[in-house]
């Protein structure tokens, strides 16, 4: 007798896998719910979503772009390269263009002067470009004003 009861508590009980596959089931339906919800518009669409013309972008309005001339600036002799060519444009909300045009002699002073007093370290660092674009933007928007200039694009960037 000691030998049954040995061998019935040794045989390890195997689980139930229905518990495992209701869940895996219940995922799937709620995830496939939710999918058709969201691409359907139900869920963050709306009916504004279809309204529109079935995601067909509408016109461009109130955007407007001022090429500022291009710059070259001379480096340190620390650095690799002996000049920077720099050009960009910037972009408007529609009727300030000719304020800003006014103002290009300023622009290309308050740009000129920032690249020439930064390291050329930071000039050279491709991963710096962000920093320098963000920098430049807001030197452009003290000078222009608030709400006239929306960015700075910056179209060349050479190192020669």
């Amino acid at each position: 007798m000691a030998t049954a009861d040995a061998t019935l508590e040794s045989t390890p009980k195997t689980r139930s896998k229905r518990p495992m596959m209701v869940g895996l089931l219940l995922a799937l339906v709620l995830g496939g719910g939710g999918f058709y919800a969201t691409w359907s518009g139900m869920i963050l669409g709306g009916e504004a979503g279809h309204a529109a013309g079935e995601g067909a972008p509408g016109p461009l309005q109130g955007i407007a772009f001022v090429p500022l001339e291009t710059m070259v600036v001379s480096l340190g002799p620390d650095s690799g390269s002996e000049h920077l060519r720099f050009t960009s444009q910037v972009e408007v909300v529609a009727g300030a263009e000719a304020d800003v045009a006014l103002l290009k002699p300023r622009i290309l002073d308050v740009l000129n002067s920032y690249l020439r007093a930064i390291d050329t370290a930071l000039i050279e660092d491709p991963q710096s470009m962000a920093r320098l674009r963000a920098q430049m933007l807001r030197r452009v928007q003290i000078v222009t004003g608030e709400g006239r200039v929306r960015d700075l694009l910056i179209t060349e960037f050479v190192l020669n």
